[in-house]
């Protein structure tokens, strides 16, 4: 295969602002602990809106609780399977990095299974390419929107898309992976859960290639944002002859501003623990800020719950030593005050 598309002037913006993310990544002390913190939630995160994308219902704390091992009874079965199913494709995903082997048709079929099995009434056919024609339809209206390749088609499509993202030659690894996820669900090759396997694949492509970035992003969360500009944009590059132009800019756009966004934050960690070592803060102290440079601003009542083992005098004192040290300001009057909170003082926030 011969994926057909131009480097625009935005897509050429958009890889800049990715490689400057990624040198910033590489380069930058930021602490191993926040870095396991970040790239958890991140699964988590991808875990959800992937899922989310396809139909399911869970809530942000539903799917934080499921992906810690705890029990939610209230959530549909199928959605918790497919939401723990993610975990177990992208585990797959982790051993196979590890190997160093080729992308084979193997590994893409495993993903597949691992994503849908055991949901929506085994009906999705884990890991086998489909033998009948299936269509794309309009979720609304129902109207069929697109019809892939036919069955007997698919096999050796599979094996040209996987020859091809085994030697890309000079194509940017980021657009290799935007190819990849489009290709992918174009082929349509499953019965069902093509999505999910399009975006866990472009995920591999981008991590085989040195672009995990920490594994701190999550791609499916722009995509979930807007589903009917990320729908629109996966048919305009049908309507346009299969140049993959439009969908590589929507790719590239989402995940430069994903990282755009991880800088941020890791700059906003290099930041704390500046802070932590100027002004000598202890352990709880540390917390408190970190919290306040994430979320804006701190209640009593979060310290309280950041810092369940301190009494709450103590808690109080820290704060009260922090404002001092001009590193936070209160804001709200007296102890009383319902809406009183702690946020960033206007000196740090300069230097921000």
């Amino acid at each position: 295969m011969t994926p057909r598309f131009t480097i625009s002037n935005a897509l050429a913006a958009d890889l800049t602002t990715i490689e400057r993310a990624r040198g910033f990544l590489d380069a930058a002390t930021l602490s191993e602990q926040w870095i396991r913190r970040m790239s958890a939630e991140a699964l988590v995160l991808e875990a959800h809106h992937t899922t989310h994308i396809e139909g399911t219902q869970l809530t942000w704390d539903q799917a934080q609780r499921l992906m810690a091992g705890e029990s939610v009874p209230e959530a549909d079965p199928d959605d918790t399977r497919e939401l723990l199913n993610y975990r177990r494709a992208f585990d797959l995903v982790a051993e196979y990095l590890g190997s160093g082997q080729p992308i084979t048709e193997g590994l893409v079929r495993e993903i597949h299974a691992r994503l849908v099995a055991g949901v929506r009434g085994g009906t999705a056919d884990p890991g086998r390419y489909r033998r009948v024609q299936n269509y794309v339809a309009n979720a609304v209206t129902k109207a069929v929107i697109y019809t892939p390749p036919p069955a007997p088609a698919v096999p050796g499509m599979m094996a040209e898309l996987v020859g091809w993202l085994n030697d890309y030659g000079s194509v940017h690894p980021v657009l290799a992976a935007g190819v990849a996820q489009f290709q992918l669900v174009h082929i349509h090759p499953f019965v069902d859960g093509n999505g999910r396997t399009s975006r866990l694949l472009s995920t591999l492509c981008l991590y085989r290639a040195g672009y995990d970035f920490k594994r701190l992003f999550t791609i499916s969360a722009y995509y979930d944002r807007d589903r009917v500009q990320f729908y629109r944009t996966l048919q305009s590059v049908r309507e346009q002859g299969l140049d993959l132009t439009p969908w590589l800019e929507y790719f590239v756009h989402g995940l430069a501003t994903q990282m755009q966004e991880v800088t941020a934050r890791g700059k906003q960690v290099i930041r704390l623990d500046v802070l932590v070592q100027q002004q000598a803060l202890n352990e709880r102290q540390a917390v408190a800020l970190g919290w306040v440079l994430e979320r804006d601003k701190l209640t009593i009542a979060d310290y309280a719950r950041l810092c369940p083992q301190t009494n709450r005098r103590t808690l109080q004192r820290d704060l009260k030593i922090m404002v001092e040290k001009c590193v936070l300001a209160e804001q709200g009057v007296g102890e009383t005050d319902p809406n009183k909170c702690y946020v960033l003082a206007p000196q740090q926030l300069k230097e921000l």
